[in-house]
């Protein structure tokens, strides 16, 4: 709805013929980036959705619990005319609880638009301008849904330098990594969004750039997925997550010494992986992993074998034939790792 969200995107519909996933790892292994594709996006089988309504149903109050303490956190640090700018796609739905909460709390109706940020590509030019044109730099506050190893804030902190004035934290709901205070949980919880791809976050794509489709004087890219409107599951993840809200969080947080990434460079020592951007750590970078890539193994922390909240996880890899390993991890429940194609 135009009122939660203003996409900063070109619509691309119909410009880009989506590729299989195993199409897409092998061009993305061989050295073609990820945004100059676009994958096949599909509806889950019936045995995945009810995975997915039972994640809903067991951790809405969880999710709502940490959108409510990072929407005090927000308010607090940064005051009550911030201008929420959600990074595409995962960070829509989390940016309209958001704005849905500081208004439940706050009685405030925050400004909220969502634009492009691609690993190795940078930021949207021409999404920072429209802001800047209307939004003086210290008001504008990032928000994603959750943070794996960090990458997308690294990304964040070269690309902004060139805006004075702009701040390159980033919000999101859960940092297992331990890289930003803006969060609602350092616990690497389950935002059942992460369940899904394109009927969660209104069925827009993935984000797009590519010189042939994208101008220079256009915003990044992303397609309408019209044909599965059907099965559009966005604003009933909204209106589960938003039921919960309380005027107070009680958010147990417990934070791991030490960062997320160290963990990651132990991973791939043990395993033999020589590019950690292979390997996905947490609940949301693992069922990407499963939902988009081709992945390799899973690994799942010993003390969570069987847990509910990564049942998702288990019933994906089934499906996939993917194993699931049981390996002792600290900041993270879980880790996805992607395969090397050995004709890539």
């Amino acid at each position: 709805m135009e009122e939660d969200v203003t996409l900063l995107l070109k619509d691309i519909t119909g410009l880009v013929k989506p590729q299989p996933t195993k199409e897409r790892e092998r061009l993305i292994q061989s050295g073609r980036h990820y945004s100059e594709m676009l994958p096949i996006e599909y509806v889950p089988t019936r045995e995945y959705m009810e995975a997915y309504e039972d994640a809903l149903r067991v951790y809405a109050r969880d999710t709502a619990q940490a959108v409510g303490k990072l929407g005090d956190k927000i308010i607090n640090a940064r005051g009550r005319d911030v201008v929420l700018v959600s990074l595409a796609r995962a960070g829509i739905p989390v940016g309209i609880l958001l704005k849905r909460y500081i208004k439940f709390k706050y009685h405030e109706d925050v400004r909220h638009y969502s634009i492009s940020i691609i690993r190795g590509r940078g930021i949207d030019g021409n999404a920072m301008k429209y802001l800047l044109k209307y939004h003086s730099p210290e008001k504008l506050l990032f928000v994603d849904g959750w943070i794996g190893k960090g990458a997308i804030l690294s990304e964040l902190k070269k690309d902004v330098a060139a805006y004075e004035g702009v701040s390159p934290e980033i919000a999101v709901l859960a940092d297992p990594a331990g890289v930003t205070e803006l969060c609602g949980t350092h616990e690497d919880i389950l935002i059942p969004s992460s369940c899904l791809n394109c009927t969660v976050s209104g069925l827009v794509s993935r984000t797009f750039l590519r010189d042939d489709i994208i101008g220079k004087d256009d915003f990044h890219g992303a397609v309408f997925y019209e044909e599965l409107r059907g099965a559009d599951l966005s604003y009933e993840f909204i209106k589960a997550i938003e039921k919960e809200f309380t005027l107070t969080s009680q958010v147990r947080d417990v934070r791991v010494e030490g960062s997320g990434i160290d963990e990651v460079q132990e991973i791939a020592e043990r395993f033999g992986i020589t590019d950690i951007n292979f390997i996905k750590p947490g609940i949301g970078e693992a069922t990407r992993v499963l939902l988009r890539r081709v992945p390799w193994k899973v690994l799942i922390d010993e003390r969570y074998k069987g847990k509910r909240e990564l049942l998702h996880l288990v019933r994906l890899a089934e499906e996939k034939n993917v194993p699931v390993e049981y390996y002792p991890m600290r900041h993270y429940k879980c880790c996805g790792i992607i395969k090397k194609l050995a004709d890539a």
